[in-house]
């Protein structure tokens, strides 16, 4: 950006936010340009943080009527380098984490009104205070915020129960490409209306306008809860199991999460702080919990009838039920801090895939076949939310590889994993979204129809392609 206008834009920025809403300084602005993973690296004229949502209008407003393209960002947690600006440094990132008020809880209404900043864990104490649940759960949420979990759809572990981010969300408030505030706080549940506008923005990461604030459902919060570690033999085990367990107890399994032996390894290796519940190595492990929001229902019961009757038909080879919260909580470590031990052992190819449940066994076998005849010694990371389909269907280096050659191979990875999800009817992306790392892997998966649509609406609201521009959407062909 050209220095004259580059101090005019800093200068009238510090007029809306104040100075210390302001980041000008190399080493302030460091940490928000560049992504989680560490993979994109990006330049800015400034880090603007407003703290309310007539800043937010205001700065929207000033950046469209001067041509100046806007990056949103939350609690920059994202996978996919959707928060990170390119580098042309003309880009301007607007943080909303001092948009952190919990504006309303309304117990009875079961609602909960957050403006974008609040930290994702902060909605769940906040809804917990009121005897409520907030149930989006993932593993970044001590840092993630609301609004970036909105943006990209957030999904995680308790989305067999209660659904992705987008089945959480009643009501939003957006500000729209030209600076207009768009307040579409309803907490209705039924309002049938037109068009339901706050779907366009779910899932849009800062596309299409900014979510400054929302309204989210709440639920009761479980009064009886039991937690399982399960040994199985195979991913197909897992998929009976869980079809039993949902028929046998009401539907109140609560989250269903499955992890092969390998990254079940490598937590035990790189994670101080973690064992193996069981007395000899198993293939395959399914992390499963049920929950009832009375706490006279027998859920100790149901766990244990489940599990009996799925070993006694060969089903199960092994199982271990929390005696206390402490040894679940053992149990979420090892499923929580798999990434984290993937990254300690080496290079990674990461996916997050999703196909139908009963087909999670077919497309398995598929892509480790493939896979491992592509890459030799490649090794099959995988573990994911197999109750709603969402695998992350990881690719660890072959041992003693070079990292740098491994990861040369990403393209050839990818493309088998994508292409087995979709011969199974997939997606490519359950619940990370596209970014900047999956935009020509969208137009090569998604349908032609779907593609133009979506560059409609793009055009309709943002015909400057001022926001987050190159994210989601590649450029068309010119």
């Amino acid at each position: 950006m050209e220095a004259t206008l580059r101090d005019t834009l800093r200068e009238r920025l510090a007029g809306i936010v104040g100075a210390n809403g302001l980041l000008t300084e190399p080493a302030d602005m460091a940490p928000y340009l560049v992504d989680e993973r560490e993979r994109y690296h990006g330049a800015a004229p400034a880090v603007v943080r407003p703290a309310t949502v007539g800043e937010v209008a205001q700065i929207v407003a000033l950046c469209a009527a001067e041509k100046i393209p806007i990056v949103p960002q939350g609690g920059n947690t994202g996978l996919c380098g959707a928060a990170t600006p390119d580098g042309s440094g003309r880009e301007l990132v607007l943080s909303l984490t001092r948009l952190n008020r919990v504006r309303e809880v309304d117990p009875l209404n079961y609602t909960i009104t957050v403006e974008a900043g609040v930290i994702l864990a902060d909605v769940q104490k906040a809804a917990a205070e009121a005897g409520r649940l907030f149930p989006l759960s993932l593993g970044g949420e001590g840092t993630a915020r609301i609004g970036g979990n909105l943006s990209t759809n957030a999904g995680g572990t308790g989305v067999l129960r209660y659904g992705n981010a987008r089945d959480l969300a009643l009501g939003l408030e957006v500000v729209l490409p030209d600076g207009r505030i768009w307040d579409g706080l309803s907490a209705l549940r039924k309002d049938n209306t037109g068009y339901d506008l706050k779907h366009l923005f779910i899932g849009a990461e800062g596309t299409l306008g900014i979510i400054t604030a929302a309204v989210l459902k709440l639920f009761p919060r479980p009064q009886a809860l039991e937690t399982a570690l399960v040994a199985i033999d195979d991913p197909a085990a897992s998929v009976e199991l869980l079809a039993r367990a949902r028929a046998a107890t009401g539907d109140r399994v609560a989250a269903f999460e499955l992890i092969l032996r390998l990254p079940f390894e490598l937590v035990l290796a790189e994670i101080a702080g973690t064992r193996d519940p069981f007395d000899e190595p198993h293939p395959c492990y399914v992390l499963f919990e049920l929950s009832s929001g009375a706490a006279r229902d027998d859920v100790r019961g149901l766990m244990e009838s489940v599990l009996a009757e799925a070993m006694e038909d060969g089903l199960v080879r092994d199982a271990v039920i929390a005696e206390s919260g402490a040894q679940a909580a053992d149990f979420w470590k090892i499923r929580e801090t798999l990434p984290e031990a993937q990254k300690l052992d080496g290079a990674s190819v990461k996916h997050d895939i999703s196909v139908p449940v009963s087909r999670i066994p077919a497309f398995m076998a598929e892509a480790a076949a493939e896979a491992e005849a592509a890459v030799d010694g490649v090794r099959v990371c995988a573990f994911g939310h197999v109750g709603d389909g969402n695998l992350h269907y990881n690719m660890s280096q072959p041992v003693g590889a070079d990292p740098a050659a491994f990861l040369e191979r990403e393209g050839e990875l990818n493309a088998i994993v994508h292409d087995t999800a979709a011969r199974h009817g997939g997606s490519i992306s359950a619940e990370h979204g596209i970014g900047q790392s999956k935009r020509e892997a969208l137009l090569h998966y998604k349908p032609g129809v779907a593609i133009d649509l979506m560059r409609r609406i793009k055009r309709a609201l943002d015909p400057d392609n001022l926001m987050n521009p190159g994210k989601v959407l590649a450029p068309p062909d010119p």
